[in-house]
């Protein structure tokens, strides 16, 4: 056989291995980028819950919220430093002299912030956040919206 033959038959091989073993990895998708106003697809009834003596608003959420169920999402707000010392904080839709037990807001203005890795912010700081969006309708000690591994987002 001569070069351009053995040369030739490599090509081919070459081709067809690189055909049948394609390895490209798809891109992971891109958060969801939401706002306050995507999480108001809710409404609230008042439940009894006899352990605390006391109705608590339970969520129904709608079909626009729930497709956001466990996906990973962005979204800004204010800060609001609950326990600096188990790194709890929450992330609202309105600085802290207007949280919505103060002025009447509903309970879908505000979300835990389970962080992934701790860190201090101040009152008010105005942050963007990327995490896994959580909705909770069964846990009365948490709130209806948490976004799990919460990090800054450092994206547009």
């Amino acid at each position: 056989m001569n070069i351009l033959k053995i040369f030739s038959l490599f090509v081919a091989v070459g081709l067809f291995v690189a055909a049948t073993t394609d390895k490209t990895v798809a891109p992971a998708a891109d958060p969801a980028k939401i706002t306050w106003d995507n999480l108001k697809d809710v409404k609230f009834q008042k439940k009894w819950y006899p352990e605390e003596k006391m109705y608590i608003l339970y969520p129904n959420f709608g079909p626009g919220v729930q497709k956001l169920s466990n996906k990973e999402v962005v979204i800004k707000g204010y800060l609001v430093p609950v326990d600096i010392t188990s790194n709890t904080f929450v992330l609202s839709a309105y600085p802290n002299s207007m949280c919505f037990f103060c002025t009447g807001t509903g309970p879908e203005t505000i979300m835990a912030l389970k962080m992934k890795k701790n860190r201090r912010f101040k009152v008010d700081e105005v942050q963007t956040f990327k995490g896994t969006l959580k909705l909770n309708a069964s846990d009365i000690y948490e709130l209806n919206y948490i976004l799990d591994n919460a990090e800054i987002y450092q994206g547009e």
